[in-house]
């Protein structure tokens, strides 16, 4: 494949992905259900989330997170290599629910977004995400 190709087809699923996402988040529906679970339009929104907004996803997950004032924490701190540099760190738990396990299956299916934010899982459904400060901004 040609460079000009790969490019042309790279372009072309971003814009799928972008139409995707954007028809998602435009579908009139509840984000959580009576019970104060995620909807699946909520679980399909966050595994279409464009890559473009990290910030936008991490909140968005923030807003549907059962037992937030328990199990999320955030805060600047420094980045762990680069001297000088700050980054936005969220400290999740799962607390075992099952609505905020639906809640991180389905943001391990943004595998792009997962990849660029994810830092590190422990046992017990302990999870760190990081973004640049800029972007938190």
């Amino acid at each position: 494949m040609k460079r000009e190709d790969f490019r042309a087809q790279a372009a072309a699923m971003d814009q799928e992905h972008r139409n995707r996402w954007k028809l998602l988040m435009a579908t009139e529906g509840e984000d959580l259900d009576e019970d104060g679970y995620p909807t699946e339009l909520a679980l399909e929104r966050i595994k279409a989330w464009h890559l473009s907004d990290k910030a936008g996803w991490i909140e968005f997950v923030h807003n549907l997170w059962h037992l937030a004032e328990w199990g999320w924490g955030e805060a600047e701190e420094d980045h762990d290599w680069k001297k000088g540099e700050k980054v936005r760190r969220f400290h999740v738990s799962t607390a075992g629910w099952s609505g905020n396990e639906s809640l991180i299956r389905a943001m391990q299916d943004n595998q792009m977004l997962w990849s660029l934010v994810w830092v590190q899982a422990r046992r017990g459904g302990h999870y760190v995400f990081e973004i640049d400060r800029e972007i938190a901004e």
